[in-house]
């Protein structure tokens, strides 16, 4: 069983990143601002809904969406993981806060990256940087694509 307090280094299913339960530590490994949220990534629909409510609009983009965060209209950002070698490590957490594993506002270094991390997983795809997931703000009436 996988420790949620640990940060863990691992290559998503965008890039490489740091995920945990555990929000402040994420922020201390990144060294950036507590106060500033971070994308959740889920491991399934159902744990999506515990969550937030998909406003029905936006349900079938939701359900069929690929590399893909929503900010719902609770301010909550969350990406249901779809690629399955990510997903056989988010499932034993059920979902984690994720973050690209590079210090704010610089590119990534795999010697930073595995400094911070408490554990490294790395599978046979190794670690890369990739482009981040498309980011749509979603509310009951509109959608607005940020990145």
């Amino acid at each position: 069983m996988l420790n949620p307090q640990l940060v863990y280094l691992v290559q998503t299913d965008t890039t490489a990143g740091f995920l945990s339960q555990n929000a402040h530590k994420l922020a201390l490994c990144k060294q950036r601002d507590i106060k500033q949220p971070f994308i959740i990534c889920v491991d399934s629909f159902k744990t999506l809904q515990t969550f937030t409510r998909v406003p029905l609009k936006y349900k079938k983009e939701v359900r069929r969406s690929k590399k893909s965060t929503f900010i719902y209209p609770n301010k909550k950002a969350l990406r249901v993981v779809k690629d399955e070698e990510h997903l056989q490590f988010l499932r034993k957490l059920t979902w984690a806060y994720s973050s690209s594993a590079n210090e704010t506002k610089k590119n990534f270094e795999i010697e930073y990256a595995k400094q911070k991390a408490d554990i490294i997983i790395e599978d046979a795809r190794g670690f890369f940087e990739d482009t981040p997931s498309k980011m749509f703000k979603i509310t009951t009436q509109k959608r607005r694509r940020l990145r």
